[in-house]
């Protein structure tokens, strides 16, 4: 071969060879999506819930007014949460949950029902006007999952009350897993006496449907969400009505039993539950409310939970 033309081999190799080194220096440091989808692999499936109060597209807007910068440390949590499906509560529409959940390492689902909401807030911002508060799903990229119907029947007839989101996560190198998102009606934390418990006796037996028909299906199941409803209280009649082991799967376990918690001193029980049937109980661990610094701004008047499901 004559020189030259082994000179010009030579530096094309070392061209190229510099190229690629200089690509690997300023390629970014994020994580492929194949990447994201192996360190789902080997790890629990982290499921979470959050009521994001009040959450508007718009800065300013709804009964919980946001700036900018509340946003972003609101899409700081949901970073460090870093959960694989979250259950969230009183987001407006799609684009005021990308504002928390990123789109570019969520896929957004929420509910179908369209709402009427209507009137002004009142309490400390009169000057408001409510927004839709719906309910969804924010799924990380890489996690197929398969939509159900939603539970319209928890509305009663009632559009200013929310449906249930309803699907399957069929994660790398897990079960598939059927999750329910809820939201009932506020107002009858325990006992059965205020004037909210006639609407919340109502849904029970909506939820308790439900459950009962998953338990006899093939996928283990997580009901979670905002339950509005102190479920760890001793003989609560909503739980005693739920956790009645018939179907078999129906024998369901409360994340947090046992659990205080902490995002607000007032209150001695949890409101935001995640409840497993029989068979992902057995495979679940590692509930964790994620609260507040001291001295941060509560950016919502609820906390995340979260829990693990293995297998």
């Amino acid at each position: 071969m004559p020189w030259h033309t082994s000179g010009m081999i030579f530096r094309s190799v070392l061209v190229a060879s510099l190229l690629t080194s200089l690509a690997s220096c300023v390629a970014p440091h994020a994580p492929t999506q194949d990447a994201a989808t192996e360190a789902t692999a080997t790890r629990p499936l982290k499921v979470a819930s959050w009521n994001l109060e009040f959450l508007a597209e718009k800065d300013g807007a709804g009964c919980e007014p946001r700036t900018d910068a509340d946003y972003a440390a609101m899409r700081q949590i949901a970073d460090t949460l870093d959960a694989d499906v979250i259950a969230f509560q009183e987001a407006e529409n799609e684009a005021a949950a990308a504002r928390v959940f990123d789109p570019n390492r969520y896929t957004i689902v929420m509910e179908k029902r369209p709402g009427a909401a209507s009137g002004s807030c009142g309490g400390k911002h009169p000057e408001q006007r409510f927004i839709r508060q719906a309910v969804g799903f924010a799924i990380r990229k890489g996690i197929a999952f398969d939509r159900n119907p939603d539970v319209t029947a928890l509305q009663l007839g009632n559009p200013q009350l929310r449906s249930g989101v309803d699907i399957r996560v069929r994660a790398p190198g897990h079960q598939s897993v059927r999750l329910l998102a809820v939201h009932l009606k506020s107002g009858c934390f325990q006992g059965d006496s205020a004037q909210a418990c006639g609407v919340l006796r109502q849904q029970v037996p909506v939820l308790e449907d439900w459950i009962d028909r998953a338990a006899v299906g093939p996928d283990r199941f997580v009901v979670l969400g905002d339950w509005n409803r102190r479920l760890a209280e001793p003989g609560d009649a909503v739980w005693t009505e739920l956790d009645d082991g018939n179907p078999a799967n129906a024998d369901l376990r409360l994340a947090d039993e046992g659990v205080t918690p902490r995002c607000d001193p007032r209150y001695r029980s949890f409101i935001d539950h995640i409840v497993f049937d029989r068979r992902a109980a057995g495979q679940a661990s590692g509930f964790a409310e994620t609260t507040y610094a001291p001295g941060q701004k509560h950016l919502s008047d609820h906390c995340p939970v979260s829990a693990l499901v293995s297998g």
